[in-house]
């Protein structure tokens, strides 16, 4: 047998995926556009219920307040989903609420002086005006390292390698979010998860009309066969004698979210009265918004790469966390309950549909400002059971992580260094929050306890983020342990073109303004 040639063992590292139906700047027919648009607002909705269904019971919040809640954040999403892909990045990513912001709103809620009031309407009012102030004070970090351009300034610690755990924990640092909450509801759960892999998998050669219809939209198909599977178990009353927590995760109807939802209503900004500002609060969140920005940094390198584009230069990638913190200080003033990050699971998506199209994601910002302005239509939607978004997250979380993984490709994985600093990073980055969550549980509160709140809030939110720690980790091995010496072993001198807008000259087609607005603004 012949001996293999070296071509046929290894593949050559390539900066733009390949296979992908459209790219960044390509757009498929406006059909299947609005089509895909409407998937993608559909699985924002997880994210956008979740959220506001813990928080407002916490708060003395009723189902009309939730639903004003989920109305506001889908609204103020569709809003900075529209910016962030216009002046910001112009990666085709979502902009969502964040789970990073959720232990100092907590830590908020649980202030005595809210708790003390006995009107549970009041207390909710209240609770909510801190959580804006505290997150209009705190958007100023995020508007200020992206407008100033420092950001760009730390990216340039960052390589390939140091970048490998960050965004490979985007995706699977958020793990708890995925199988756990399947199991909660196993029936409707895996189902959906086999249906969805089956239909975007196995079928994708399925054509109809030169169009691969069941992968372009397994899960927008999945979901309608499930959600109706799911309502006709609620409807034979499978889950009459059930527990109450099975039938929270299981029925169709626990939600409230239709009964309880106008037919129309405009949110609008301060409609929770003024927000009230404390430095012990704001200080809190800034770590949350700190947290963000490591997030949504590695989440902008993966929506890069699936959209097909170039890694963005440290320019656009600062341009794009100073329109995140207008994007913040929106949240504050509208009253969405959390901060903004970039949505890791529509992320995953453009890898799963293969549309890596901008144009497709401006048309979900179109659909989350339509259906929150239409209240009942919107809560129709939004009563899809949570567990039907946790079992398509274990994929689409999946395919974001593997892309970190692929930034192997561009630097020595026969390096004992590296090999070093990816697998401390990557392990410290799913144990120390994996630590912080049990302690929590058992404690109820984190290992962060002083009488300083605001000292507690910022270390347990910092430390509670699977990508936080990994940049934190990997950033500083990378830049420690013999960096001299190993600048072509991380990835450098193919990082180095990316660096700068003109560095390649495919930045421009990418990620130029629109309306010729580069003239006034040049990007460096």
């Amino acid at each position: 047998m012949a001996e293999p040639k070296p071509e046929e063992i290894s593949h050559p590292p390539m900066d733009q995926l390949q296979g992908l139906e459209y790219c960044i700047d390509s757009n498929p027919s406006w059909g299947e556009a609005i089509a895909l648009g409407f998937q993608h607002y559909i699985l924002a909705l997880g994210t956008a219920v979740m959220i506001p269904s813990f928080l407002v019971p916490l708060m003395g919040g009723t189902d009309d307040d939730k639903v004003r809640v989920v109305q506001t954040l889908l609204f103020v999403e569709g809003i900075n989903t529209l910016l962030q892909t216009l002046f910001g990045t112009r990666l085709p990513t979502v902009i969502g609420g964040s789970y990073a912001f959720m232990v100092p709103i907590i830590s908020i809620i649980h202030d005595t002086t809210l708790l003390n009031i006995e009107d549970n309407h009041m207390r909710f009012l209240y609770t909510m005006r801190a959580v804006q102030g505290a997150l209009i004070v705190a958007s100023s970090i995020q508007i200020i390292l992206g407008y100033s351009q420092m950001w760009a300034i730390c990216t340039r610690f960052f390589s390939p390698l140091g970048m490998i755990p960050v965004i490979a924990l985007v995706g699977f640092g958020l793990f708890d979010k995925g199988f756990p909450v399947v199991g909660r509801c196993v029936e409707i759960g895996i189902p959906m998860l086999i249906l969805f892999i089956a239909f975007s998998q196995y079928l994708k050669n399925f054509h109809t009309k030169q169009l691969p219809i069941l992968e372009r939209f397994a899960l927008i198909i999945s979901i309608t066969v499930i959600w109706a599977y799911a309502h006709l178990l609620t409807a034979s009353g499978a889950y009459k004698h059930r527990p109450e927590l099975t039938q929270l995760n299981c029925r169709t109807d626990k939600a409230n979210l239709i009964s309880s939802a106008p037919w129309i209503k405009i949110p609008y900004p301060l409609q929770w009265g003024a927000p009230t500002f404390d430095a012990g609060h704001a200080f809190g969140m800034m770590a949350a918004v700190l947290v963000s920005l490591i997030e949504s940094t590695g989440s902008y390198k993966a929506a890069a790469r699936l959209a097909s584009a170039t890694p963005p230069p440290a320019h656009i990638l600062s341009r794009g966390i100073g329109w995140q913190g207008i994007g913040i200080l929106l949240d504050g003033l509208f009253g969405t309950l959390t901060g903004s990050t970039v949505s890791v699971e529509n992320v995953g998506l453009l890898g799963s549909t293969r549309v890596g199209s901008r144009r497709v994601i401006q048309i979900s910002a179109g659909f989350m400002i339509f259906f929150s302005i239409l209240g009942k239509f919107g809560a129709l939607f939004a009563s899809i059971p949570f567990t039907i978004f946790a079992a398509v997250y274990c994929v689409l979380f999946g395919i974001v992580a593997s892309v970190g993984l692929s930034f192997m490709q561009f630097t020595n994985m026969n390096s004992m260094r590296n090999l070093f600093i990816i697998g401390v990073a990557l392990f410290l980055g799913l144990s120390v929050p994996e630590y912080y969550r049990e302690y929590t549980a058992k404690a109820l509160h984190g290992p962060a306890h002083t009488r300083a709140v605001w000292f507690n809030d910022f270390l347990n939110t910092i430390f509670f983020s699977s990508p936080t720690v990994a940049l934190i980790v990997a950033v500083l091995l990378d830049n420690t342990l013999d960096y001299k010496d190993s600048a072509r072993d991380r990835g450098m001198p193919w990082w180095a073109n990316f660096r700068t807008f003109k560095g390649d000259s495919r930045s421009e087609e990418f990620y130029s303004l629109p309306f010729n607005l580069n003239r006034f603004f040049p990007p460096s």
